[in-house]
């Protein structure tokens, strides 16, 4: 791809990872919904019991589905996004489902008294104990977006975050695309230029660290070296390269960690040991 491209790619990559967090908050309501028409539908068998006559309402009153439903902010950029559960009502039924019979559920439903901070610190442990590793989740997560699943742990951070900012009674705000934009990051460097140089310099000098990689592995063809180790072995070199302020040593050990989540089992060593020799070589 052309410089212009891979800029915009990375620019689409980062606002996926913000979108992933705006879908993912978004279930408070349909899942708030879920469990009323659970109860009504109890409620409205031929022969219901006492406790389904009298169900507890603690989660279906819970203070933060019409937080954020009526938040006018919120509410737009969903709307604007097209953000929807709709469609997802199979995995709705069997989250709540999952959610109800857990010790911890139990244990907010019998607690007296009502508060938006307990009610916050439920979605939370929601967040926390029913989305990761949940297969149903990464299926609907894959067919809306090839970034999705890739960022489903950060985004659920920022969720958790999110809770306990309304939880203690401040107002949701759209959170900055960039950590350095942030308030209380004042005076850092800025994230968006690091990223935007570090691509700048691995895509003009793309030619160059082919070329050094493929002097260094002699016993390895072009096309045999997997894409994304090539990638992030350019990319270390371009950091090298472009911030010499930071110790060759973490950037050899950034671009190897990534290789343990993104490439083969053997790219760990392949990556490690060609930076070595080129970052030293310089």
């Amino acid at each position: 791809m052309t410089l212009k491209e891979a800029e915009a790619e990375l620019e689409r990559s980062c606002e996926a990872t913000r979108d992933l967090y705006l879908f993912l908050l978004a279930v408070a309501a349909p899942l708030t919904r879920e469990a009323r028409s659970r109860i009504e539908a109890a409620r409205s068998k031929f022969n219901p019991s006492p406790e389904e006559l009298n169900p507890n309402m603690k989660f279906v009153e819970n203070g933060i589905a019409p937080l954020l439903d009526e938040d006018p902010d919120f509410s737009k950029i969903i709307k604007k996004k097209k953000f929807s559960w709709d469609n997802d009502d199979v995995f709705l039924r069997r989250l709540y489902e999952s959610v109800r019979d857990k010790d911890w559920f139990k244990s907010y439903l019998e607690a007296p008294g009502r508060s938006l901070a307990e009610d916050a610190a439920l979605f939370s442990r929601i967040y926390e104990e029913e989305f990761p590793d949940n297969k149903e989740l990464e299926d609907i997560l894959e067919d809306l977006s090839v970034y999705w699943n890739d960022e489903l742990e950060y985004a659920l951070s920022w969720c958790c975050r999110t809770m306990d900012a309304l939880g203690h009674g401040r107002r949701w705000s759209l959170p900055e695309l960039y950590l350095s934009e942030m308030p209380g990051s004042e005076g850092k460097d800025s994230d968006r230029t690091f990223v935007f140089d570090l691509v700048r310099a691995a895509v003009r000098n793309y030619e160059r660290y082919a070329a050094m990689v493929a002097e260094v592995t002699p016993k390895w063809e072009a096309g045999r070296i997997c894409a994304t180790d090539l990638a992030l072995i350019i990319c270390g070199l371009a950091e090298a390269d472009t911030f010499s302020n930071i110790d060759y040593r973490t950037t050899i050990n950034e671009f190897v960690e990534i290789s343990k989540f993104y490439s083969t089992p053997e790219s760990k060593g392949f990556v490690n040991g060609v930076l070595d020799k080129l970052i030293n070589k310089r």
